[in-house]
């Protein structure tokens, strides 16, 4: 089942004398419970195409259209909601709220989505232990490792069951040990819930857990591959 349809999507920045084409008329679409991997060099369009995918930049032209929602169309307030019943995303920079816990970060998205106080202490307990961090619960970003607060950013990102996760050079900060064990709990995610997972990354070690690769150059589409 096709999750996502990306048509011929542009995006072109006009701040410079010369308009720079940042994505560049790019087709395709993803399916349910995909692991696919965004490739290429800095500066070939992988965060914007992902933020586009997101809703978090709109695009110059074309549609990305989320089972069969085209988000593109949707107004400011409706892309919010849309996002936050449907994605979940993973930041480079993890994006955690720094005066709260590791739980409160992890709660903060079921009660913007009004959920009942005794669903989101259950969720929240079960993702954190989910991720290893049972005994982090009530520690702040400060007094965790960046491995840590990554895996805390990945609970926060599974919290309202999203379709699919988005995740932005996730694991850019960490090193080979936290590395292995986000990808593992993410891979074991993808498995037995069939969550769909986009990433960008220049990461190897994500590349090689990947089952489809796509490489982009100049904003466009250079290569699709789907791993066997």
């Amino acid at each position: 089942m096709s999750v996502i349809k990306i048509s011929n999507l542009t995006k072109i920045y006009n701040k410079t004398q010369v308009p720079v084409h940042a994505v560049n008329g790019i087709n395709l679409t993803f399916e349910e419970g995909e692991f696919v991997a965004i490739v290429g060099p800095s500066g070939c369009g992988k965060t914007t195409f992902m933020n586009m995918i997101g809703g978090l930049e709109e695009p110059t032209s074309g549609s990305v259209e989320i089972n069969e929602t085209n988000i593109s169309a949707l107004t400011s307030n409706q892309r919010i909601n849309f996002r936050l019943q449907n994605i979940g995303f993973i930041f480079q920079s993890y994006n955690l709220i720094p005066v709260l816990t590791s739980k409160e970060n992890v709660a903060f998205i079921m009660q913007l989505q009004n959920k009942p106080k005794n669903e989101i202490e259950e969720r929240t307990t079960q993702l954190l232990q989910s991720v290893g961090l049972g005994n982090k619960i009530n520690s702040k970003p400060n007094q965790m490792s960046g491995g840590e607060q990554q895996r805390v950013a990945v609970a926060r990102a599974l919290a309202s069951k999203p379709k699919f996760v988005l995740a932005d050079e996730p694991t850019a900060n960490l090193d080979s040990k936290a590395t292995t064990q986000l990808l593992d709990i993410m891979k074991k995610l993808n498995e037995e819930e069939n969550m769909t997972f986009i990433f960008t990354t220049h990461d190897q070690r994500v590349v090689d857990k990947a089952r489809r690769i796509i490489t982009l150059e100049d904003g466009k589409v250079i290569s699709d591959q789907i791993i066997s």
